[in-house]
């Protein structure tokens, strides 16, 4: 029995660790085209910002390979699948033969069609490389553009105004973060952004990046010109399935799989950012790209692959996003749909404000913003999929919590703890 990992990240690391659980003995191999001890992702902005060292972004240990009898293989490609003869070929032609394989090799950087985007000094910023060449380039007062008001562009924003770098934000939508904020959010956003300094161009598309071999600025579509000594990508993110495109591996958006983690194909499993996995509110397949979910994607993949008959259906999307002045907290639905009530408090004063998403009895989504206590209470009321119709006028209350909820289903939570 051997156990093969391609990618080295949150997703790796629950495999590990669920395998591990249950098969102290057999070798487990990981294959990561980069050449870092695993590490935690959302931490570049932090790294960028001079908040932390590379050492305090590993997300485990030092000793986490040699405790776990891992064999890494860093720096070196998986080129090839090879389904039938159960072989992973490398970029420099090994070829690592597996039991059981599972495929976290979780997502990459969407590349915006713009004339000039394969200049210098332009970036993308979704891996630990991509913020150690920003950190050459982002010097105080020098001018930067970031494509994209996504969640990742506002990461690298904020690092970026941490470093004393003067930042113009272009995005083509009407508002910041369009998947997550509404009108009023967006604006709590916009307002926070130009009080560090940072210039928002929103409904603004880029034509064309100027430059002899390095970016110099950017030409917007209604003719504008901004000046900036580099550029940083972040229109969004894919899957990164490339490695397995035109195989008989079922593809949608992501790595199709079922409750267990595991593909079409036998003894292969996928995890992570790369996966479409089940949705519990959604009830259906979907990409839940955050850190937690990986996590238990990952160890339900590892312990099956180690021969147990686990399932994780509980998967949904959630993010905790603090923002320079503002700490953002999303869960489950984030837009209106059919069938679906809104109830939303928003307190000028306080710069608070709190959206819940409803459906039938039950709470299916919700947004904070720098009101984040409850955060908590409101995501075990999605998970759980709690009746919250004898209390549903509570939510969001200042004082809301434990006591509101009915005394049956407080008993019941406190012998489930």
């Amino acid at each position: 029995m051997s156990y093969v990992i391609i990618g080295n990240s949150v997703a790796a690391v629950g495999a590990v660790e669920g395998i591990r659980n249950l098969d102290k003995v057999n070798p487990i191999v990981i294959i990561s085209d980069e050449p870092y001890h695993t590490y935690s992702r959302p931490l570049i902005s932090y790294y960028l910002a001079g908040k932390v060292t590379q050492n305090n972004m590993y997300y485990r240990g030092k000793d986490f390979y040699n405790t776990n009898n891992v064999e890494p293989i860093l720096g070196v490609k998986a080129q090839h699948i090879d389904f039938d003869k159960k072989e992973v070929i490398l970029e420099d032609g090994r070829k690592i033969s597996y039991t059981k394989l599972l495929i976290a090799t979780g997502s990459k950087p969407l590349t915006p069609p713009i004339e000039g985007v394969e200049k210098q000094n332009i970036f993308n910023f979704i891996k630990l490389d991509d913020a150690k060449a920003i950190e050459k380039v982002a010097t105080r007062c020098s001018k930067a553009v970031v494509i994209g008001a996504s969640f990742s562009g506002l990461k690298a924003v904020e690092a970026l105004v941490q470093r004393g770098v003067n930042v113009t934000v272009i995005d083509i939508m009407d508002r910041i973060m369009p998947r997550v904020f509404d009108e009023t959010a967006s604006s709590m956003a916009l307002k926070m952004l130009e009080k560090h300094g940072v210039k928002v161009l929103l409904k603004a598309s880029v034509e064309k990046i100027l430059g002899h071999q390095a970016a110099s600025s950017v030409l917007l579509k209604d003719g504008r010109e901004i000046p900036c000594d580099f550029i940083v990508l972040a229109a969004g993110v894919r899957c990164n399935t490339d490695l397995v495109k035109g195989t008989k591996l079922k593809i949608n958006r992501g790595i199709i799989v079922d409750t267990m983690m595991r593909t079409n194909i036998p003894d292969v499993y996928a995890a992570g950012d790369v996966a479409e996995g089940y949705n519990f509110i959604e009830e259906r397949n979907a990409e839940t790209p955050i850190i937690s979910n990986a996590y238990k994607q990952g160890e339900t993949a590892g312990q099956n692959m180690a021969g147990a008959q686990k399932v994780f259906d509980k998967g949904f999307i959630m993010n905790s996003m603090p923002l320079l002045d503002l700490s953002i907290v999303s869960a489950g639905v984030s837009s209106p749909g059919e069938g679906i009530t809104v109830k939303a408090i928003y307190n000028q004063g306080k710069n608070t404000y709190k959206k819940f998403y409803i459906r039938g009895n039950n709470l299916v989504g919700y947004l904070l913003i720098n009101d984040i206590d409850k955060a908590g209470i409101y995501t075990d009321l999605i998970r759980r999929k709690i009746d919250i119709s004898s209390f549903e006028h509570q939510l969001g209350r200042d004082d809301f919590g434990f006591i509101y909820l009915p005394k049956a289903l407080r008993s019941q939570l406190i012998l489930e703890c």
